[in-house]
């Protein structure tokens, strides 16, 4: 008997797999890979799902679906949750790719680490029935920590997977599986609740603002958003201001021809990044943000270096103590700490 196990390598789907494994079902995980996961495995530069399947001693298969995603995510036919993530579009593109590699190796049915009542959008009943019916894999698809709480599925009827050795658990608490885990002796995970980029207020906001003046994802301008401070100069520019020295030099590798790259003169401070039409007003706007983020802070004049990279072409331009509120009224999302 074979068996695909959706793995993200999280504490759920890990628990899953096990439970399944400890019947004698083979197990072939399947893990789906998109740029907006932010789980890593504690003390480990290992992806979690590999991880999770060394720990399990089972075979991975990887499937990058960003592109597919990314279009998902900016016209889900199911809605969004909480920020912008489509969770049950999402889903149910997950759950067909695993319906494809289980008929590709010859498998009976899917396992998921899903817990009922755990996620708000996703792991309800009615949404549960919904993901399986649209990816095609109504009955066959196990859940086997909540299994006890679900009417059986085809391969519990059948026999194929003992229901009484499966689980009744619900609600949003992790202390259950925690405590299961280390019964089992499974302590490399990533935090328990996993997490997705996409829930994420501040990256949510950055995602919302580049859809609504790009009209469209592009892979290299969502991976900005993952780091540095953001603002809308004008609706068709945008700065992004480094943090430090680690994000300096991230944002240096993004520019490209027609970007402008900012930074103080003789003293330290950020690297910005202006992408867009940007004119001697925006610049000048860019400019003083970031003297904000400067030594100074903004509270004395700063000369500020323009780049505009491809011709190399350079300005000069001084500026007074900056507006604060001016500067934070330009931010898009909600500032985390340290951003003002």
């Amino acid at each position: 008997m074979k068996a695909v196990g959706l793995l993200s390598g999280g504490l759920d789907s890990t628990l899953a797999m096990r439970l399944v494994l400890d019947q004698g079902i083979e197990v072939f995980a399947f893990n789906h890979v998109t740029m907006f996961c932010c789980c890593t495995p504690k003390e480990s530069s290992c992806s979690a799902a590999r991880t999770a399947v060394d720990q399990l001693g089972i075979d991975l298969k990887a499937v990058n679906a960003t592109d597919e995603f990314l279009r998902i995510v900016e016209d889900p036919r199911h809605g969004y949750g909480s920020g912008m993530n489509p969770c049950l579009d999402c889903r149910i593109m997950m759950f067909r790719k695993a319906r494809e590699y289980m008929e590709e190796i010859g498998a009976s049915f899917v396992v998921t680490g899903e817990v009922l009542g755990q996620r708000p959008m996703s792991q309800r009943r009615d949404a549960m029935r919904l993901i399986d019916r649209e990816s095609g894999l109504t009955g066959y698809v196990v859940r086997p920590l909540s299994a006890g709480l679900l009417e059986p599925t085809i391969p519990e009827k059948e026999g194929w997977i003992d229901r009484e050795k499966l689980l009744r658990v619900s609600g949003r608490s992790r202390k259950p599986q925690m405590a299961l885990a280390e019964t089992m002796g499974l302590r490399d995970y990533p935090c328990p609740a996993g997490g997705c980029l996409l829930t994420d207020p501040i990256f949510a906001a950055r995602l919302r603002d580049l859809l609504e003046h790009d009209g469209e994802l592009r892979k290299d301008e969502v991976r900005i958003l993952k780091f540095g401070r953001h603002f809308r100069l004008s609706p068709k520019t945008k700065a992004v201001v480094g943090r430090d020295k680690h994000e300096n030099h991230k944002l240096g590798s993004e520019l490209r021809s027609g970007d402008h790259a900012l930074e103080i003169s003789g003293q330290p401070g950020p690297l910005t990044m202006v992408r867009g039409d940007a004119g001697e007003e925006e610049l000048a706007v860019a400019a003083s943000i970031t003297s904000r983020y400067g030594k100074s802070g903004g509270r004395s004049a700063t000369t500020v270096l323009c780049r505009r990279v491809g011709d190399g072409a350079m300005v000069s331009i001084r500026i007074g103590p900056v507006d604060r509120e001016s500067v934070r009224s330009k931010m898009i999302g909600t500032n985390r700490q340290g951003d003002e």
